[in-house]
């Protein structure tokens, strides 16, 4: 049995508690700076403790006899948590999709004896893992393209739009640059661009230029690759209004000021779907084939309590990775990256069947 603390009690850090005390092969601690929220976890089998997430110290010191921490905090205390990970020993994993923060991991994580592995949610997460999959069964790729995108199943606003995950993370996507593989070389790319319009199931979206959710595959396939991209899909007209309030009505410079627009006029809504949409052009047996990994996810019940379907996609992209450290199918120390993660191993453990690899669409055709 493991012994694992989840750093954040907010909804994602409760749902991954969840998922882990239904396993016999977990101990589940929760810990906050807020008590009160952490009073709020109603949870038998799972363990609350206070503790300042912004003290390398004081993290290192509740986390000692701990075998693996998960952050599910703001992505801005990932370095703290992640250096008190160290100094106590313990295996780190995050769900961050902030660039910086993923590079001060991957520092902590030289010569270390434990493992880092960030960006272990859905995107990046889960799709890294897919994309390097399907990037795997060509004898030469040539272009990846990767969208994902969490969204009400019923919008009924201008923005067509619910919150369903951490605000901050949600403006960071918006704001930041974007990595890429533009004709094989690893660029920068403006975030809200290179707007596409696709179709799944009848649904219209559109998709666009979002930071962080590419991880570190665009990295991985340079040399490899002529073209790697990463976008969220949104319904349409998302990102114009979105383009007008940070730039038109100057934002960008206020994120506090969105973070309050955002939360106080948008609800939270458990009832989301998930929709991943992956496809690869290359050379197979010297043929120019293209194929597409299509994943939707909705809200459902999982071990008799409703959850949110980016709850459920987060929760089990993280879950799935720890799970298959602590059986020893990972490497044991150093900076893991997604793209290290075998689709096939992931789908089969506990948490990773909950993608229902039987909704898990591979399409093929020539292009």
């Amino acid at each position: 049995m493991w012994k694992v603390c989840i750093i954040g009690g907010g909804k994602i850090g409760q749902t991954i508690a969840a998922f882990l005390a239904e396993s016999p092969n977990y101990s589940v601690t929760v810990a906050d700076r807020d008590l009160e929220a952490l009073k709020a976890i109603d949870m038998p089998d799972v363990a609350i403790t206070q503790m300042d997430a912004g003290d390398a110290d004081a993290v290192a010191k509740a986390l000692k006899g701990f075998d693996a921490v998960i952050s599910a905090a703001p992505f801005f205390l990932t370095p703290t948590i992640a250096a008190g990970a160290k100094r106590a020993g313990a295996h780190y994993f995050d769900l961050t999709e902030d660039v910086a923060s993923t590079n001060a991991v991957r520092e902590l994580a030289e010569g270390a004896n434990t493992v880092f592995m960030p960006q272990c949610g859905l995107a990046p997460g889960f799709v890294g893992i897919a994309g390097a999959h399907l990037a795997a069964e060509f004898d030469k790729i040539d272009t990846l393209s990767l969208r994902v995108g969490a969204l009400p199943l019923y919008p009924t606003n201008a923005l067509k739009y619910n919150l369903t995950w951490s605000t901050d993370g949600l403006i960071n996507e918006y704001c930041n640059p974007c990595d890429a593989l533009v004709d094989g070389n690893l660029v920068k790319t403006a975030p809200l661009e290179d707007l596409e319009i696709l179709s799944v199931d009848g649904v219209d979206y559109e998709c666009f230029n979002t930071s962080g959710g590419l991880g570190t595959l665009a990295e991985k396939l340079q040399g490899k690759a002529r073209s790697v991209s990463y976008r969220t899909i949104r319904y349409p007209g998302h990102r114009d209004i979105i383009k007008l309030m940070l730039h038109d009505l100057g934002l960008i410079r206020k994120r506090d000021v969105m973070k309050d627009i955002f939360e106080s006029a948008l609800p939270r809504t458990d009832q989301d779907v998930v929709l991943v949409y992956c496809t690869a052009t290359g050379r197979i047996n010297g043929e120019l084939r293209e194929r597409s990994l299509i994943n939707k996810t909705v809200a459902r019940k999982v071990n008799g309590t409703h959850w949110g379907a980016i709850q459920i996609t987060t929760a089990a992209g993280v879950t799935g990775v720890v799970d298959m450290v602590r059986r020893g199918m990972l490497a044991q120390r150093g900076f893991i990256a997604q793209e290290e993660v075998r689709l096939p191993d992931f789908l089969r453990t506990e948490f990773g069947q909950l993608y229902t690899p039987g909704d898990m669409t591979a399409l093929e055709s020539a292009a």
